[in-house]
């Protein structure tokens, strides 16, 4: 009898531990991605602008040897000509548009962490052209190698100047400096990075992995996953100082992705995922106070990301993405969410 009830609560934190625990209303997707082979982490969406409807969805699926950044269309069907597979656990992904190759010629481009080769790649989108001449090598100055594996990444073009970032953060870091910017350059269609700085403060509990910038109002987010989300000037000129921190008490623990919703008039939302409870937590873009809380209906999620540009009839308003412990992503219209 004894073993007989120690089965049932051994079944029943099971149970717990791997179904959404959150007491919220489900919010079901509109869709589910196609599987990938190992574990996803983070999506990325590139919105076509000459045909929403054709946009594609990235994400990362983490693997030693044979991790990949899989491109899906808006059902959610992997397109296997524009994946990239092969890499060497590829972290986070993100998308920047109308980058600058050379006087003539924009592109856009999507750029993702290479872990296990310290890097971080560049290709253009959505022809996959890499450009980065087999990857940008990334904290370069730390001896400890350790100190030189990236997780995060994200991509921020300042309006005024035009000049293109990558901002790194990565699995073991230190309580200053944990995150490196580095300056997209071009020369002649050949591009390099330059480190312009190092920024943003660590508690030192647990990791720094999500990143989102707002290009339009220049600041950086990201999550020290064990105290709250910090927010820092994007543009180096504007110095190191961290602007705030918030969001500590909404969440119970890993504070994990990031997304950014954008509207007109500076209005928007930023999306977190309060990964352990299998929710996500919602804050005002301007100042940043809280909203509310959703259940989507994901277990455990590392990365999402949102676009607010009509992507056909699936996604009327916009679209939300979010990874989910079981080697796919769910898509939501952004209606759903309800954000407003």
């Amino acid at each position: 009898m004894k073993k007989y009830l120690l089965s049932i609560a051994v079944a029943s934190v099971c149970f717990a531990a791997c179904k959404n625990t959150t007491t919220l209303p489900e919010i079901k997707p509109t869709l589910v991605s196609q599987k990938t082979p190992h574990d996803t982490d983070d999506p990325a969406i590139w919105v076509n602008k000459n045909n929403p409807a054709q946009s594609i969805v990235f994400g990362t699926d983490k693997d030693e040897v044979n991790g990949g950044v899989y491109a899906f269309d808006l059902d959610g069907k992997i397109i296997n000509d524009k994946s990239l597979t092969g890499v060497s656990y590829p972290n986070n992904v993100d998308i920047e548009y109308g980058f600058a190759l050379n006087d003539s010629t924009k592109i856009d481009i999507m750029m993702f962490s290479e872990r296990e080769k310290n890097q971080m790649r560049l290709y253009a989108v959505p022809d996959m052209t890499p450009l980065d001449n087999g990857g940008f090598p990334v904290f370069e100055d730390e001896t400890d190698l350790e100190l030189r594996r990236p997780m995060g990444i994200s991509i921020y073009k300042n309006p005024a100047t035009n000049k293109t970032y990558a901002i790194v953060s990565r699995k073991k870091g230190p309580t200053e400096g944990y995150l490196y910017q580095y300056e997209l350059i071009t020369n002649n269609s050949k591009v390099t990075a330059k480190l312009v700085r190092k920024f943003g403060t660590f508690s030192g509990q647990k990791e720094i992995e999500a990143i989102v910038v707002d290009d339009a109002l220049g600041h950086v987010y990201f999550s020290d996953e064990g105290v709250g989300i910090r927010k820092f000037y994007a543009d180096p000129a504007k110095g190191d100082a961290q602007i705030s921190m918030f969001g500590s008490e909404y969440f119970t623990d890993d504070i994990e992705g990031i997304a950014l919703a954008t509207y007109t008039n500076n209005e928007g939302f930023l999306i977190v995922s309060n990964q352990q409870d299998h929710s996500f937590n919602i804050f005002k873009r301007g100042d940043n106070s809280y909203v509310k809380t959703l259940n989507l209906g994901t277990i455990e999620t590392d990365g999402c990301d949102v676009t607010t540009q009509p992507l056909g009839s699936k996604y009327p308003n916009g679209l939300f993405v979010s990874m989910n412990d079981e080697k796919d992503f769910f898509f939501h219209s952004l209606d759903s969410l309800k954000l407003r």
